[in-house]
């Protein structure tokens, strides 16, 4: 029997092998499936070719298509051609960024132009101004600015300065070309198109009309109005002088004192120091 046991040994550890083998077979079977990348759904979504402005009417050659993950597509999104061709652009839309039902204007407004983006009840108009009075051309469409005009007062020479409108939307900004005042060269003007409800609107087609218009850029984040008294070239020459020093007079005291002359009596008042 003795000389049977390295063989019973044997058999054991081949077993014992053998049983491990095929556990560690299956659980590195198991790995590698788990490990497989499966394959991600996509969609095709519609994406901006080129940079595409407020007004424009969307074609063919201004839209693309890319792969989009489904499980991440925005809301919004367009998968089809069909359903973006000839709609107008209402917020400005940048090459290679993904064209959303927000940035466009509804299905029954066909014609582009500054007309597609007026909101309710507003109106646009347009201002010429120059470099300096443009912010030096810093203004664009999306800016909020306010509105200043210089002029002088009926019956005073003194000009005032005075905020009329504030924080205004810039519809567009551009440049026209005009005659200069000879007639004879042609010059390049700046245009800022504001829009402005109707009584903006005469507020500053009056403005226009009788002084001088200047633009103040604003913060997209301060929406708060501030209400100003002008300024005349009185308040401008006292920013940062000196405060004047007020005379006090020091009020003496008086007394009543009666005088009696013989008969008479009579009344003197006396000064204190």
């Amino acid at each position: 029997m003795g000389k049977y046991v390295p063989i019973v040994f044997l058999a054991l550890g081949i077993i014992v092998a053998l049983v491990t083998s095929f556990i560690t077979y299956d659980w590195l079977q198991e790995k590698a499936e788990a490990d497989t990348i499966k394959p991600l759904k996509t969609q095709n979504v519609a994406i901006a070719k080129v940079d595409v402005t407020w007004g424009d009417v969307l074609s063919r050659d201004m839209i693309e298509f890319v792969p989009y993950l489904r499980d991440t597509l925005p809301a919004g999104h367009f998968t089809e051609e069909s359903s973006l061709e000839g709609r107008v652009v209402i917020t400005p839309i940048k090459a290679k960024e993904p064209v959303f039902e927000s940035s466009l204007a509804p299905t029954s407004l066909t014609s582009g132009g500054v007309a597609a983006v007026i909101s309710p009840n507003k109106r646009a108009m347009a201002v010429k101004v120059d470099k300096v009075i443009g912010v030096s051309g810093f203004i664009h469409p999306g800016n909020r600015v306010d509105v200043l005009v210089t002029l002088r007062k009926q019956g005073k020479h003194d000009p005032v300065t005075k905020i009329v409108l504030e924080n205004v939307h810039v519809l567009a900004a551009g440049t026209k070309v005009e005659k200069d005042k000879k007639g004879k060269e042609s010059v390049k003007v700046d245009v800022i198109t504001l829009e402005v409800d109707p009584i903006e609107a005469e507020k500053l087609a009056h403005a226009a009309t009788e002084g001088k218009i200047q633009l103040a850029m604003r913060n997209f984040t301060d929406t708060k109005d501030v209400l100003t008294s002008g300024s005349t070239r009185g308040t401008l020459l006292a920013s940062y002088a000196k405060a004047k020093k007020k005379r006090t007079y020091k009020k003496s005291k008086s007394y009543t004192v009666e005088m009696i002359r013989g008969t008479d009596v009579s009344k003197v008042r006396i000064k204190g120091r």
